[in-house]
């Protein structure tokens, strides 16, 4: 009777712990991260009054008689499942979605508890602190490096109010751009200006060449700048140039234009009266006349039967008394036996023709390779080029020293012109020129004189042009040139590019002009920071200038800094370094220099800042690159920054702290270290929504967020209670009930000894 009198007793007990259980349950319904637990009852020993028998023969076997001897809390177990999130409006919060604590320290380090209450908040020293006043602990940003290394031991996080970050030396600039490699471009420049001298630039305007002065028009390597800091006094290879609608010439070998400075004339004195045939080749046609009549007569036969062939010779015939008047204005025809006159004489009875050629138009022919110039003899003479500079060079010295202006059929000290001049305008356009008088051309026997150097003893120390050089008029003619020999076809938008040239220029201060010609080319700038934070542009510019030997483009680069930047080593210009960019024939970047520059601002910063420049892998398309497509920058970044105030917090997923600075930088200041055990039920609560580590849940694995089964972290959240208001209610009345029956038992048991003690009475 004893026993079930202690039975209900131990019932009693037990529920009473688990109404206690409930009752911190559901007091923690609001706690922030709390983890519910739940009590598992057992039984006590029990007493033993037969003990089990095994079955004999035909006798079964018996069991155990035994009679409890009441229930205990076999154990109270920690439930971690997750809790809802809530969001909340302050964004240093953090809720752990998924397995995991947050690591805090009330010493420093020296012990450390975990929590899952993810309410945060910097104090007065900047300490990332729960409401606990624990410092919650992780890694911290490497002021050196600028590295969060999250396998290094935890500290606290700190961040120190007020926080700013120093300026950063920009170290590489990043450009991605395609640069367009098709016949037809929006992005394009003027050719380059070049001045009427050849191998060498009037620096100074004194019209003395100085030894400063040589300069290779056709060295791209050879770059000279005027005042506004723009590339003048370099040639371009015509291959890669376009008119002014951007549409590529697209020059091949063998092909370009006839150029005439003057109409071809020439008179001559027939004797007609005495003459009864007329036979003469001009311009390779054989013409043949049968001649009668006046003298009038008969000159009117020749000049007819002459202009029955002006469209194939070119040449058109007038008389005047006795004296045949031929002209050929150059504008018919594309080839050779079209142009200038070219007159044999063929066996005639009394003529007083003699043979004669006159010179006044000239061809000029693209070739892809570097080209030299060489007096024509004739006609036939092509006059190669490549570079602008090339025609610009041939146009004005077969005007000066190689035309026939007086029509005699020799080429002499009578024909110089040598006030013409050829130049490039700053709008990209040919312009001729046909000042009176006359101009230095070393071309023609002039002076060289170098630094006041007296050359040649005759006592001159500065440059000497000739006295006796004339000033004849030009009419200047323009058409295609075709080969049937060579299967060369007339390239249409190059000749039309010239055509304007084309007219009257009396000797005086007029010019004509032709269209302008332009270039490929592009640009991208960005602002890069000196290690004071003080910002300046760096500009790229780039222009086609040519082909590579696998049929990929070239093109220059120029890379500037506004002045009193140096770039360039202390070479003047000092801010602007010269390069290029070449290309592989399917748009692939082949390589490109320079690779670095040195950059000195000269404003106090610290000198010498080397700056890789990064145009992409060789062979690849991850950077720059040439495509028949518009050119355009797709990315350019840098790695500098100026100096900021910290003025604003925000946290990812990995528990990173991104501080927000008012240089509009942001970066990681610090990481929130997380935990996990192998056993959480294991933990042993110390209040405050803390535990700490027991033998039995195992070491902390520490870690980032979002790793090593980890959960990630949500920010501005909080997790709630994972306390479950029906359940433990229902628990409850479970519990009150189990508490009730076992009162039961105690007071049943009461009465039944009361019986037996009445037995005696």
């Amino acid at each position: 009777m004893m026993r079930s009198l202690w039975a209900g007793v131990s019932g009693l007990q037990a529920h009473q712990i688990a109404m206690d259980v409930e009752g911190n349950n559901i007091a923690n319904v609001n706690t922030t991260g709390f983890k519910y637990s739940r009590v598992n009852f057992s039984d006590l020993l029990s007493q033993t009054t037969k003990i089990a028998t095994a079955p004999q023969g035909e006798l079964g076997g018996k069991n155990p008689m035994q009679v409890g001897l009441g229930s205990q809390v076999g154990s109270i177990t920690k439930i971690f499942k997750q809790g809802s999130i809530q969001t909340t409006d302050k964004n240093t919060d953090m809720a752990i979605q998924g397995d995991g604590f947050f690591v805090v320290s009330p010493d420093g380090g020296a012990t450390y508890k975990y929590t899952r209450n993810g309410d945060f908040v910097f104090d007065a020293d900047g300490n990332f602190v729960d409401s606990n006043g624990y410092v919650a602990q992780g890694w911290v940003r490497d002021p050196v490096t600028g590295i969060i290394d999250s396998t290094a031991p935890i500290q606290n996080i700190q961040i120190p109010p007020g926080l700013t970050t120093p300026a950063r030396a920009s170290s590489v600039v990043t450009l991605k751009a395609n640069l367009n490699s098709g016949d037809t471009i929006v992005n394009k420049s003027p050719i380059y200006q070049l001045d009427s001298n050849r191998n060498w630039v009037d620096k100074n305007g004194d019209g003395i060449q100085t030894s400063d002065e040589i300069h290779d028009e056709n060295d791209i390597g050879d770059t000279i700048f005027d005042l506004d800091e723009n590339i003048y006094e370099q040639g371009q290879d015509f291959g890669s140039l376009f008119n002014a609608n951007g549409e590529a010439f697209a020059l091949q070998e063998g092909q370009g234009i006839w150029i005439s400075a003057a109409d071809a004339t020439n008179s001559q004195n027939i004797n007609a009266a005495a003459a009864t045939k007329f036979h003469v080749k001009l311009n390779g046609v054989e013409i043949n006349v049968d001649l009668n009549g006046t003298d009038d007569e008969k000159m009117s036969q020749i000049v007819n039967a002459i202009n029955e062939y002006s469209n194939t010779t070119g040449i058109r015939a007038s008389a005047s008394g006795t004296t045949l008047n031929l002209l050929n204005d150059n504008k018919t025809g594309t080839e050779a036996d079209s142009k200038n006159i070219k007159l044999e004489v063929q066996a005639d009875d009394d003529s007083a023709i003699s043979s004669v050629s006159v010179y006044t138009a000239y061809q000029y022919v693209y070739q892809k390779t570097p080209a030299s110039y060489s007096p024509p003899s004739n006609d036939s003479t092509k006059q190669f080029f490549n570079t602008t500079e090339d025609l610009r060079h041939a146009i004005q010295t077969n005007f000066r020293l190689h035309t026939d202006y007086s029509g005699d059929g020799t080429i002499d000290a009578t024909d110089k012109n040598d006030g013409v001049e050829v130049t490039i305008n700053e709008e990209g356009k040919f312009q001729i020129a046909n000042p009176t008088g006359d101009a230095f051309n070393a071309d023609d026997g002039d002076e060289v004189v170098a630094d006041g150097v007296d050359s040649d003893g005759d006592g001159n120390d500065t440059n000497q042009a000739d006295t006796n050089a004339n000033d004849w008029d030009l009419a200047i003619s323009i058409t295609s040139l075709t080969n049937a020999t060579e299967n060369i076809s007339s390239n249409t938008k190059f000749t039309d590019a010239f055509a304007a040239l084309q007219g009257n220029l009396p000797s005086g201060t007029g010019f004509r002009t032709s269209q302008q010609i332009t270039a490929a080319s592009h640009a991208a700038s960005i602002d890069i920071f000196d290690s004071l934070g003080t910002k300046h542009t760096v500009r790229f510019e780039f222009v086609k200038v040519g082909y590579t030997e696998d049929g990929g483009t070239e093109w220059q680069m120029k890379i500037s800094v506004p002045k009193p930047g140096d770039i360039n080593g202390g070479i003047e210009p000092k801010n602007i370094a010269m390069g290029y960019v070449k290309f592989n024939s399917d748009g692939s970047l082949q390589n490109y220099s320079p690779t670095s520059v040195t950059f000195t601002a000269n404003n106090g910063s610290t000198p010498n800042q080397n700056i890789n420049i990064n145009l992409g892998d060789f062979g690849a398309f991850n950077g720059m690159t040439s495509f028949d497509n518009p050119s355009t920058t797709s990315g350019i970044s840098q790695d500098g920054y100026p100096g900021g105030d910290l003025n604003g917090i925000r946290i990812d997923e990995t528990g990173t702290i991104i501080g927000s600075f008012t240089n509009g930088r942001s970066f990681g200041l610090a990481q929130v270290a997380m935990a996990n055990f192998a056993n959480n039920e294991g933990l042993e609560s110390e209040g405050g929504n803390t535990f700490i580590q027991t033998s039995n849940s195992g070491d902390p694995i520490i870690g980032a967020a979002a790793t090593g089964k980890r959960g990630f972290i949500q920010a501005s959240s909080l997790e709630m209670s994972n306390v479950d208001l029906s359940r433990s209610l229902t628990q409850m009345i479970i519990v009150q009930r189990g508490f009730q029956a076992n009162s039961k038992t105690i007071s049943t048991s009461d009465q039944m000894l009361q019986t037996l003690l009445q037995l005696k009475q």
